[in-house]
């Protein structure tokens, strides 16, 4: 298990369990685990999920899809101190209906 801090000051788990779920449904995000930790401590913004959730993005040129991919990742923030990682995996485009909720 890994912890990394959230734009809001939160320590987000990032289990073995849902490392194993991201890399099973998402393979070609096997070799992309540092962009995991990446995308949620540096986000280029924080997007509202349908379900309370948050979905982290950062756009990387090159991934191993294709060039040009926004990598998005969705977490909880059950509390000031505890957060956890639901599921990552990489889009060409985002989604114009979400509410931006943190940008710098």
């Amino acid at each position: 298990m890994k912890i990394v801090v959230s734009k809001n000051g939160v320590p987000v788990r990032i289990t073995d369990e849902r490392l194993k779920h991201i890399f099973k449904n998402h393979p070609e995000m096997i070799r992309e685990e540092n962009k995991l930790f990446e995308t949620i401590e540096n986000p280029d913004l924080i997007l509202e999920g349908d379900f309370g959730e948050l979905l982290a993005v950062k756009f990387f040129q090159k991934s191993p899809v294709s060039k040009n991919k926004y990598l998005v990742l969705a977490y909880k923030e059950v509390s000031r101190v505890d957060g956890f990682v639901l599921t990552a995996y990489f889009a060409r485009r985002l989604s114009k209906r979400r509410k931006v909720v943190w940008k710098p």
